[in-house]
């Protein structure tokens, strides 16, 4: 089977990392659907592997939450009622956790908005980190006794609790509705209360939104399949980790939080998917061998 160069990979998985859809990404590359979607299946495999199993023992101190909706096959409305309440039909929502200070997103989660995910979400986050750290998230109730259980009460957390007025209609009804007022609320431990916001967070939703075409209101280029989404995530967090230098910081968030210490390139991304595949040559090869 003939196989695509590192580059003209690099490429694909650039182009779908800064915005592009699926089928336009073929057609500029010129390459199938299906490779696109074999590539992209590939990647986010690979990243949120390695992600995995990088990004531990974090030395964080300011931590926000936060969770990005988006839908699958159909939006909520539009459900079949045979696969109400099934994952990967309708609503979905993925939770995520930026550092205040490198910009890191130590953690994230594709899913529900219920309790079970964001139990498991903070469980996650909590693993991830070394010391005590001051946690904000925005006035979701799930997240209390998420932090409760998985912290044990050692973290410094406070929700910012965010009131808007009624919902726009008719021509501007695409339009947010408008900010009222907001309230920070100290829930446990002994949170700096300047330092009680949602901001980095939030903004992240917006270079998700950009990064990834799946996450675009108002388009046809939504997700099919959970799983894709869910890979698309993962590739989006690698280039936002280790390869895309933050404009802010003038370097990485892997790299001001001490988890990488060189600047990635897509093609180191490629790199690792051939390492995978060829670790599973091997393991085949051996087994045929014992046969």
């Amino acid at each position: 089977m003939n196989k695509l160069s590192i580059e003209k990979r690099a490429m694909i998985l650039t182009m779908l990392v800064e915005g592009s859809s699926m089928r336009s990404t073929s057609r500029i590359a010129d390459v199938s659907i299906n490779t696109v979607t074999k590539l992209l299946i590939d990647a986010g495999a690979v990243c949120a592997e390695y992600q995995n199993e990088h990004l531990v023992n974090i030395k964080s101190k300011r931590v926000q939450c936060d969770e990005i909706w988006s839908f699958c096959y159909s939006k909520e409305k539009n459900v079949a009622p045979a696969d109400k309440g099934i994952l990967g039909h309708g609503d979905v929502y993925t939770w995520t956790a930026i550092d205040a200070d490198t910009k890191l997103a130590i953690s994230w989660l594709v899913g529900r908005r219920d309790y079970e995910y964001a139990e498991a979400f903070i469980g996650d986050l909590a693993g991830r980190l070394s010391d005590r750290i001051q946690l904000t998230s925005d006035g979701y109730g799930c997240y209390i006794n998420a932090v409760e259980k998985m912290f044990g009460g050692m973290v410094d957390y406070a929700m910012l609790v965010k009131i808007y007025g009624e919902e726009t209609k008719g021509q501007k009804r695409y339009s947010p509705a408008s900010f009222v007022s907001s309230e920070k609320r100290v829930m446990s431990g002994n949170p700096d209360i300047d330092h009680v916001s949602t901001s980095y967070v939030e903004r992240n939703n917006l270079t998700m939104r950009m990064g990834m075409r799946r996450f675009t209101r108002l388009t046809n280029g939504f997700s099919k399949k959970i799983e894709n989404l869910a890979h698309a995530v993962a590739l989006h967090f690698m280039h936002y980790n280790f390869v895309r230098i933050h404009k802010t910081l003038k370097t990485t968030p892997t790299m001001a939080a001490g988890v990488s210490n060189t600047l990635w390139s897509m093609n180191d991304v490629v790199a690792l998917i051939d390492a995978k595949e060829a670790m599973k040559d091997r393991s085949r090869g051996k087994y045929r061998t014992k046969k």
